[in-house]
């Protein structure tokens, strides 16, 4: 399960001293308590984890573009890594293309329809709509 492996990796950076990734991991399992207790659940199914981490990696994304050059933008590329570390790796932009060219050949007519067909599918779904306004 993805918690067990958040939480074995936290002990692994508290006992390194990687304050950074201690500090960042910590955040997270804070995320999958609350989430937990939200859903009364002991143990929180993965799909939801990978809510809280694609939350966080929205975060540190915005944070990033938000920034200048600097310290505090490099610390945030490194959380970034962090979590992105723990997400399914990101279907490609020729991926995405092709299969929005699929799903407008069988006839999905609107943004709706795509998203709903990449909902659970690993794709940014801003550049899913990116492309699909480029593509119609």
């Amino acid at each position: 399960m993805l918690k067990e492996k958040i939480n074995q990796d936290y002990m692994k950076a508290f006992r390194a001293k990687d304050t950074i990734k201690k500090n960042l991991l910590s955040v997270i399992k804070g995320g999958i308590q609350l989430g937990e207790k939200n859903l009364m659940v002991e143990n929180m199914p993965d799909d939801k984890v990978l809510e809280i981490l694609n939350q966080a990696a929205k975060s540190s994304r915005e944070t990033i573009s938000k920034l200048g050059d600097g310290e505090l933008r490099d610390f945030a590329k490194i959380e970034l890594e962090i979590i992105e570390s723990y997400l399914p790796e990101q279907m490609l932009e020729s991926e995405i293309r092709e299969k929005i060219e699929s799903l407008i050949a069988d006839g999905a007519s609107n943004v709706a329809e795509i998203m709903r067909a990449f909902a659970t599918l690993p794709a940014d779904r801003k550049r899913v709509a990116q492309i699909y306004q480029y593509l119609k």
